[in-house]
């Protein structure tokens, strides 16, 4: 299991400041958890990040009693990529969460590598209800079985997961195939024929000078 240390957040002293020494300002709440705000170290917490994700619990130390909590937010600079806020959901031992889980696609699909098509993945996480020690990191989605452009991967064709209930309409797609697009053929310059073009414009300036000779006159009133 993930640990964190953190610490009692000093009010006083300024977010920017404590991003500064390399720290981040975060907030842990729950059901049964007033809203308390804790600092952690970023590169402590940017490792744990990576190997619980979101669906992962992660007990901070450090504070009265050890908390078991989901990262549940993560707000992340969008020019430096810095963390600069971290919330994380205090889970009730005993009580189920519901929370979403990332897919993993494996395999390869015949579609895709024989014929040519594109691999169109509709949804990338799903809701699901678990106890938190049942949580998984992902949930894998084998796409093996894509053989035709007509066949695809519902919520209902997930396998069971041991103590996980899949929410969502069975009947949703995850994953399909898509038919290769026919490209435009280009004709190129050269294999247009001017000499063609130019006659029919002829032709047609001709017909139009024509036309306007042969256009009666108006005769003026007397």
């Amino acid at each position: 299991m993930q640990t964190l240390n953190v610490t009692a957040r000093d009010m006083e002293v300024a977010p920017d400041t404590l991003r500064e020494e390399g720290k981040v300002p975060a907030v842990f709440y729950g059901p049964k958890e007033a809203s308390t705000p804790v600092t952690l170290n970023r590169k402590e917490f940017e490792k744990v990040w990576r190997a619980a994700g979101e669906t992962t619990v992660v007990v901070l130390q450090g504070i009265d009693e050890d908390k078991d909590v989901l990262i549940h937010e993560v707000d992340v600079h969008p020019v430096t990529d810095i963390v600069q806020h971290v919330d994380f959901y205090a889970v009730e031992k005993g009580k189920k969460v519901k929370t979403h889980v990332p897919l993993e696609f494996i395999g390869e699909s015949a579609a895709v590598k024989n014929l040519g098509g594109t691999l169109m993945k509709v949804v990338h996480e799903i809701e699901v209800e678990a106890l938190p020690k049942d949580l998984p990191h992902t949930i894998k989605i084998d796409i093996s079985s894509l053989e035709t452009f007509q066949s695809h991967i519902s919520i209902k064709d997930i396998g069971a997961v041991h103590g996980v209930e899949i929410i969502g309409n069975p009947d949703d797609t995850i994953v399909s195939v898509t038919e290769p697009k026919e490209e435009e053929v280009e004709v190129p310059v050269e294999a247009i024929d001017m000499d063609a073009i130019e006659v029919e414009k002829k032709g047609k300036k001709e017909e139009e000078g024509e036309g306007e000779a042969s256009a009666p006159e108006e005769t003026p009133a007397a």
